[in-house]
């Protein structure tokens, strides 16, 4: 046996390796337990708050222990009250010397801890700074790219406003030529019709004055001019029609384009003013992760580009399909003119002629007639003398047969037989 508190010769044989804490939990050894007193628990009030002095009063009941009797023998292990071997309790002392090292290495710990923690205050306070300092600049920058951003849509925007009105008068404009081009469609009918009758009444001539002559010719001309012409102005009426169409389709563009340019702009006007100390800023949950947009500054730059582009195109089209129809109206209202006048000129000199050779005619008519007459009273004379001849004539044969009765040799060809 062994004295209590005596040294054991294995501690001194081997050199005692220091512990990894300098703190180790003190394990029970099952072998020490004997199973002579119940465990009795402490009597407490779990419906208390926890408080310290609650809690010291609460500790400070004094447990009772059970008087030892043979009923108690028959309790399991877990229900007594442990007992404490003075092997164990010698075993688990530390030296003054862990105790020693134990505090200086708390207070190396704490006083790491507390270095860290300065530390870690001062690289939250940077942190902060550094942040609040970054979200200034990024606020600022943002605002200042949100005020470009305003700026480039306002410019947009009266790009758009001055190309709409200009592509509104140019419309309009060409609305107008359109409609004195259908006016001079519709009266270049009438002269149309008024050279078909023409035509039409000429063949009603007869004998060798149904003639193909100049007037005729003029006629036919004037026809096909005005058919040349009505087809033009159809022509450029339906290119008209078509450019209107174009020009529409352009304004809708910008008219569109203009009324998102519109509502981008109030948008990003508020977002321009809005400050930390505005109202209406809420939080939204995930905004950030939300993508809806469809376009890039270069892309959104060159769509609406793009329009005024188009529109600036139509408008040229327009422009210069508005002096080919102005053209085209002088051109076409010059040649009929000019063949109108070509074909008055030819009835004028149609009829003068008609009107000489019908007086050239009747000047000979009436000197047939005067002659005819002279003639006729020619007749009437020399009938008249015929008559009157009619009694010498019967003397001279009354003679000529008297004098056959001359007998023989008297029967003599003489003066007065001659005569």
């Amino acid at each position: 046996m062994e004295s209590v508190g005596s040294p054991l010769p294995a501690t001194f044989a081997h050199p005692r390796s220091l512990p990894t804490r300098f703190l180790p939990a003190i394990h029970p050894m099952p072998s020490s337990y004997k199973n002579r007193f119940p465990y009795r628990p402490l009597p407490q009030s779990y419906s208390l708050p926890w408080m310290p002095s609650t809690y010291y009063k609460t500790a400070a009941i004094k447990p009772t222990l059970a008087a030892f009797s043979k009923s108690s023998q028959g309790i399991t292990a877990g229900e007594k009250l442990p007992s404490v071997s003075t092997r164990t309790t010698v075993f688990s002392r530390y030296t003054p010397e862990d105790w020693y090292k134990s505090n200086v290495t708390t207070s190396r710990e704490s006083e790491t801890s507390q270095k860290n923690a300065e530390r870690l205050r001062a690289d939250t306070s940077r942190m902060i700074d550094d942040k609040y300092q970054q979200t200034k600049k990024t606020q600022v920058e943002s605002t200042k790219n949100l005020g470009v951003r305003a700026t480039d849509i306002a410019f947009w925007k009266s790009e758009l406003c001055h190309e709409l009105d200009e592509m509104i008068g140019e419309t309009n404009a060409l609305t107008g030529v359109k409609t004195r081009l259908e006016r001079a469609l519709a009266e270049s009918e009438a002269p149309l019709q008024v050279a078909h009758e023409c035509l039409l009444h000429r063949e009603k001539r007869m004998g060798i004055d149904l003639v193909r002559d100049n007037v005729e010719e003029q006629l036919l001309t004037e026809v096909d001019v005005i058919r040349s012409c009505r087809e033009k102005m159809q022509q450029f009426l339906d290119k008209a029609k078509a450019q209107i169409m174009s020009n529409r389709a352009a304004q809708h563009n910008l008219e569109k384009d203009l009324a998102n340019k519109q509502v981008a702009h109030r948008i990003d006007d508020r977002c321009h003013h809005l400050m930390n100390s505005s109202h209406g800023i809420s939080y939204y949950r995930g905004v950030e992760q939300v993508d809806a947009t469809i376009s890039v500054p270069e892309s959104w730059a060159k769509f609406t580009n793009d329009n005024i582009l188009r529109s600036q195109s139509e408008r040229a089209a327009c422009a210069k399909l508005r002096d080919n129809i102005e053209n085209m109206l002088v051109v076409t209202a010059s040649e009929m003119w000019r063949q109108f006048n070509a074909v008055n000129v030819a009835f004028t000199n149609r009829i003068a002629e008609t009107a000489d050779a019908k007086r050239k005619i009747q000047t000979h008519l009436a000197k047939t007639l005067q002659e005819i007459f002279q003639i006729e009273r020619n007749i009437e004379a020399i009938q008249k003398a015929i008559r009157d001849q009619g009694p010498p004539l019967k003397v001279a044969q009354t003679r000529l047969d008297e004098r056959t009765r001359r007998p023989n040799m008297e029967l003599c060809r003489d003066t007065a037989q001659l005569r």
